[in-house]
């Protein structure tokens, strides 16, 4: 840990652990806006949501290449959720305040997003910078391009940095560029996919406790 200058955090699945709260809505409005969009259904704009979730990454991905979806308008329409349920996290932004290392957002979804999670959160303020599906020109993650950009924002070097994500797949990329890697231990299906490979170097199943373990370890 001791050459370690910069800590990438995913946002979903990661400063927060409560999906289906907040996923959940994203996924129903995701939904509506392809059943419109499209003229579709409910229950064939859901299956097509999922197939271009699983094919492409993100449904996003697939709705642009297929349907010539206008992205920026998809991404306002689906974050358009109630977060107020969310409860300020303390204890993260305890963590995160005292570590000593630059902090970023990379995140497949919009910097909007990111910023309406982190000030539910409490936590806004503590990060640098965020990378979102826009800086990466649409490319989702874990494309090499994605990564790329978004070391480039930054300029950061990945052989100096912690990424945490709670899709594990998401994170070979960042393992193939040297960076260390942190998967955020969940049940979810595409979540725990290719969580026994071995471009994961820690498993861990709470984020403060890791956080405040960074600390204490750079310190030492």
């Amino acid at each position: 840990m001791k050459n370690i200058k910069n800590i990438l955090f995913d946002c979903d699945g990661v400063l927060y652990q409560d999906l289906e709260s907040v996923f959940g809505q994203v996924s129903k409005r995701m939904t509506k806006y392809i059943s419109e969009k499209l003229k579709i259904n409910l229950v064939a704009a859901k299956k097509l949501q999922t197939d271009y979730f699983h094919k492409y990454n993100t449904s996003l991905n697939g709705l642009m290449i297929h349907h010539d979806i206008p992205p920026k308008e998809f991404l306002n329409f689906v974050h358009d959720i109630d977060l107020s349920f969310m409860e300020k996290d303390v204890v993260l932004r305890g963590e995160i305040e005292k570590l000593d290392l630059r902090k970023f957002v990379f995140t497949n979804g919009s910097s909007e997003h990111v910023s309406n999670i982190t000030t539910h959160l409490g936590i806004e303020d503590l990060f640098e910078n965020v990378f979102d599906i826009v800086d990466a020109e649409y490319n989702p993650k874990p494309a090499a391009k994605a990564f790329d950009l978004m070391v480039k924002k930054f300029d950061i070097d990945p052989k100096e940095t912690i990424y945490i994500e709670d899709i594990a797949k998401n994170l070979s990329i960042g393992k193939e560029r040297g960076a260390t890697t942190v998967w955020l231990i969940n049940n979810e299906y595409w979540g725990k996919k290719e969580s026994d490979k071995d471009y994961i170097d820690y498993k861990i199943e709470n984020l403060s406790l890791f956080l405040k373990e960074i600390r204490l370890l750079k310190n030492s």
